[in-house]
């Protein structure tokens, strides 16, 4: 299951520590050491793109029905694909903002299921009123994301082999199994 992106130093320090069970996908990395007195061969470790590890209690925990992920705007904005659920524009990251579907003041919560993006321009003439008092339509129903689809949600540049990883892992009703993402290749070990 998929549980987190990590940076190369922290692959470094799995296969060190002998903590990395698997791996699979291309080749990402040759990370090379010092030399051995003994042998004299120096010390090369291989970084794939994906890694798995032993289990842990929060690897089960995040795998579990009712599992829900920290809410955060990036992810948010990401979720519903930098679109503004009201008038349908795309924007950039910076003309966004969280709406609560029902405000606050309303006794909304701020949750994955209660919010959705909004342009500025949109939030503000919606206010402190529901969709439906503002007479404004919703295009599309808010989402708790699965521990997968948040692991996408926070990548920056997902490899295509990354990418195909995650996908087997969303549900089959997920939005976001079908969406066009832009995702990289690896032009050769150690450089992408």
């Amino acid at each position: 299951m998929p549980l987190e992106w990590i940076t190369y130093q922290d692959a470094v320090r799995l296969y060190y520590l002998g903590q990395v069970v698997y791996s699979c996908g291309s080749l990402l990395y040759r990370v090379r050491g010092g030399y051995n007195a003994k042998s004299g061969l120096r010390s090369v470790i291989e970084l794939n793109s994906i890694i798995a590890t032993e289990g842990s209690v929060q690897a089960v925990m995040k795998g579990r029905n009712g599992y829900v992920p920290p809410l955060d705007n990036k992810a948010l904005f990401r979720r519903d694909d930098f679109l503004c659920l009201y008038c349908g524009e795309h924007y950039s990251s910076s003309r966004l903002s969280r709406d609560h579907v029902t405000p606050i003041s309303q006794r909304g919560q701020d949750v994955w299921n209660n919010v959705v993006t909004a342009c500025k321009r949109c939030n503000n003439y919606k206010a402190g009123r529901t969709p439906e008092q503002a007479g404004m339509e919703l295009l599309a129903i808010p989402f708790i994301p699965t521990h997968a689809e948040y692991i996408y949600l926070k990548g920056r540049r997902i490899l295509a082999d990354q990418m195909e990883f995650l996908r087997a892992h969303f549900p089959r009703t997920s939005p976001l199994r079908d969406r066009k993402v832009k995702v990289y290749t690896v032009e050769g070990p150690g450089r992408h």
